[in-house]
């Protein structure tokens, strides 16, 4: 018996090394090799990824996108937007009809530890809210005891609403509606009383309505949702890339470093500025790019605040807590070294 037992437990040892064995998936070298980078994101979330009138995508995580391309190709437009739904986002890019998923989604342990992907960075600090109509009269989420609430159905969002409600000891009605533009319908034709969403969401859907002024977010946020890059778990390279293009653009506003004044810093006696850079270091060829990936990002995209600047605050949206760590805000990043 023991000896049975010993060779079922080599032969356990044996499989599990072959499988930790096996390669994980190139997708560094096979976005060189279609020569595009094919990123997940909203379908429609103004501010953070929808199209122009040309139908060129347009927003915070769009530019995340941009950033990564850049970083790889030299070419920030070198991407193909995919728009994903709560429902499918996972699931493409675990089956990889996409290489990244940036689309307003929140880093949590169980989507971590259960799913097989990775959050490489945090983009937005946010937080879930509610949203009334003005002509309701409320003005706090404790006044919605017994109220219908449109809700997205298979999300931390859902879950959150049924947490909060059962916390404060207050009674509500679930809406679940799965597709964002008819829950966002039902909500403005009164079919729920409130609509609850991440705060950055709702600021979204309120800045497209010609009306903007009948609707009112709600001072309470109730949750943690910072949002970000998501990658599958196994190619730490393309997790290595994507999440130093996100600090390369806080390291450059951290500087002051632009688009535009970015050749005046090149012979910057600051080493922090030159190993940025690339002009001292090796550390673009330590992830498999050139060592001026960030002159790239930042040429073409942008430093952080530039991409909020052109995208956010647009919404109305302060910076807060999404500003730099010297500023008050949340957005700190390690040293390039």
């Amino acid at each position: 018996m023991t000896r049975t037992l010993l060779l079922g437990l080599c032969l356990g040892l044996a499989v599990l090394a072959r499988a930790e064995a096996q390669p994980a998936a190139d997708t560094l070298a096979a976005i060189r090799a279609r020569g595009q980078l094919v990123c997940g994101v909203s379908v429609n979330a103004i501010g953070f990824a929808v199209p122009d009138a040309r139908g060129t995508f347009r927003g915070l995580d769009v530019d995340a996108c941009r950033a990564v391309a850049a970083a790889i190709l030299g070419d920030a437009n070198k991407v193909r937007f995919v728009p994903t739904t709560t429902q499918v986002r996972f699931t493409a890019l675990q089956s990889g009809e996409v290489d990244l998923l940036v689309r307003n989604t929140t880093w949590s342990l169980g989507r971590e530890a259960q799913l097989g992907l990775a959050f490489a960075s945090i983009n937005f600090y946010d937080g879930q809210g509610f949203m009334v109509r003005k002509s309701s009269g409320v003005t706090s989420a404790r006044q919605l005891d017994g109220a219908t609430i449109c809700v997205q159905p298979g999300t931390t969002t859902e879950l959150n609403l049924a947490d909060w409600f059962r916390s404060h000891r207050l009674r509500f009605t679930p809406v679940i509606i799965e597709q964002v533009e008819e829950i966002r319908a039902a909500f403005v034709s009164g079919r729920c009383d409130a609509y609850t969403n991440d705060a950055s969401s709702l600021a979204s859907f309120r800045a497209g309505q010609g009306n903007r002024d009948d609707f009112v977010l709600l001072p309470e946020i109730i949750s943690k949702e910072p949002l970000g890059a998501v990658v599958r778990k196994g190619d730490w390279r393309f997790f290595d890339i994507v999440r130093w293009s996100h600090f390369a653009m806080v390291t450059a506003e951290e500087h002051g470093i632009t688009g535009e004044n970015i050749d005046s810093f090149m012979n910057s006696p600051n080493p922090d500025i030159q190993r940025l850079l690339g002009r001292t270091g090796d550390f673009g060829r330590a992830m498999g790019i050139d060592n001026d990936w960030a002159v790239k990002i930042i040429r073409q995209v942008g430093n952080l605040g530039e991409t909020w600047e052109r995208n956010i605050t647009p919404l109305g949206i302060p910076r807060g807590i999404n500003g730099l760590w010297n500023q008050g805000g949340l957005q700190y990043a390690p040293p390039i070294r």
